[in-house]
């Protein structure tokens, strides 16, 4: 399945409850695209994040991040380098 990449930029800095309530709300989300949270990595001062989603096509994401309310720059699809 391809996967892809979320941009997300927050100012002020994300707290860790904010970002627990996205990702209750994106639970649901999830399961209905049926686009799959691979992993995220957050910037230290938790002013950035990136987001990693296998999903059958971009649009699928969109709508993950819409219907949660999940604030996001970017979505794009990505090929893995090894």
């Amino acid at each position: 399945m391809p996967k892809f990449i979320v941009e997300r930029n927050f100012e002020p800095p994300l707290s860790q409850e904010d970002l627990s309530a996205t990702e209750e709300r994106m639970a649901p989300c999830l399961d209905l695209y049926d686009v799959q949270w691979i992993r995220s990595y957050w910037s230290e001062d938790r002013k950035r994040m990136i987001c990693e989603y296998e999903a059958r096509d971009s649009e699928s994401v969109r709508n993950v991040q819409r219907e949660a309310g999940a604030k996001f720059e970017r979505v794009w699809m990505a090929e893995l380098l090894e």
